[in-house]
């Protein structure tokens, strides 16, 4: 309970001094958005509502505390496929346990669209008319990566707690490059036997990007928290799951979020999981900016296979494409590799 206690306060404080700092301005809204997006194939099937949930390598990102539930090596890799293909976001992992009750990770995201004309000194005049002269027109790359490493342990059957630390590398052709640091906080709480409660705080304590042009953008926090509950039923030889998470930014999003309270914004994520037999789930999810969600997933010896897709559901002419993302996890499950 006394870890509990200090969480909690560690929480309030942070909301508290967002409201009366970040929130009236100060940082660079929307500096991390890449870093929003998430990754693997399950959570984005449950609508990204994943923070209680996570019980594999993806806990790097989702909520530190609970990379100590791997109990062998892991590792992971994910392709998301965004806005029909316009926009390449790939995923790639590896996490180890140590002794009884601690583990370790590394992951890495890369977030990147390729090929972006430059139309600046190919512009020409015929006349009154402007034309673009292809021959004059050159291609450059925009791309954010993300490195994570990631500490966890399992304080009691109960309670957990992780952090990482996080450095973000950003290019945009000839217009400059960033470097960025940053540090995550999770902790996770069972209370009852199926009801799991998390909370992360990702760039808890403001994560600065310096651009090599002099420009600097700071990545306000985000209290993102979460819970689900696995209900058994034996009729259906599985379970089903449903899980709920709130994203809370102190940016001053107003009527960009779900709903807010001033300059705090809420989003909300829900899923649906339902797993038979512990071999085949298929999935349902909203997430914050009102999509659907679907999804499967198939578990095999030694690997985790997951499939999910968002961004077709609703008839708006002005939507980007579609998403696709699939991810794999392999496990090192042998005796020798097993936590002692």
């Amino acid at each position: 309970m006394k870890q509990i206690k200090i969480s909690l306060a560690v929480f309030a404080l942070l909301a508290l001094f967002n409201n009366y700092g970040f929130a009236q301005g100060n940082g660079s809204k929307y500096a991390g958005e890449f870093l929003a997006i998430g990754v693997g194939g399950r959570a984005l099937g449950m609508g990204s509502a994943y923070v209680a949930l996570v019980n594999d390598i993806t806990a790097g990102y989702w909520n530190p505390a609970l990379l100590s539930k791997i109990n062998y090596p892991q590792l992971s890799l994910m392709h998301d496929a965004r806005f029909g293909n316009l926009l390449n976001y790939n995923y790639g992992a590896v996490a180890i346990p140590l002794g009884k009750n601690q583990s370790i990770g590394l992951s890495v995201i890369v977030n990147g669209i390729d090929d972006i004309p430059d139309t600046r000194q190919a512009a020409i005049y015929y006349g009154n008319e402007l034309r673009i002269d292809p021959d004059k027109v050159t291609y450059f790359n925009a791309n954010d990566y993300a490195f994570l490493l990631t500490y966890s342990k399992k304080q009691s059957d109960k309670f957990s707690y992780g952090a990482n630390f996080k450095v973000i590398r950003r290019t945009l052709g000839d217009a400059g490059d960033a470097w960025g640091l940053g540090f995550d906080l999770g902790v996770f709480y069972n209370p009852y036997k199926n009801l799991l409660l998390g909370a992360n705080v990702q760039d808890i304590t403001t994560t600065y990007v310096a651009w090599s042009t002099g420009k600097k953008e700071n990545i306000s926090p985000t209290l993102k928290l979460g819970s689900a509950y696995i209900l058994d039923v034996p009729s259906l030889k599985g379970t089903i799951t449903p899980a709920v998470d709130f994203d809370v930014r102190f940016e001053n999003r107003r009527t960009a979020s779900n709903f807010n309270l001033g300059p705090v914004s809420f989003d909300f994520h829900g899923g649906l999981e339902y797993t038979y037999d512990r071999l085949v789930s298929i999935r349902g999810g909203y997430n914050e900016i009102g999509d659907l969600t679907i999804g499967a997933g198939i578990k095999l010896p030694k690997i985790d296979i997951d499939y999910s897709f968002t961004g077709g559901f609703k008839d708006d002419p002005e939507k980007l494409g579609n998403t696709h993302r699939i991810s794999l996890i392999f496990t090192l499950e042998e005796e020798k590799f097993r936590r002692k």
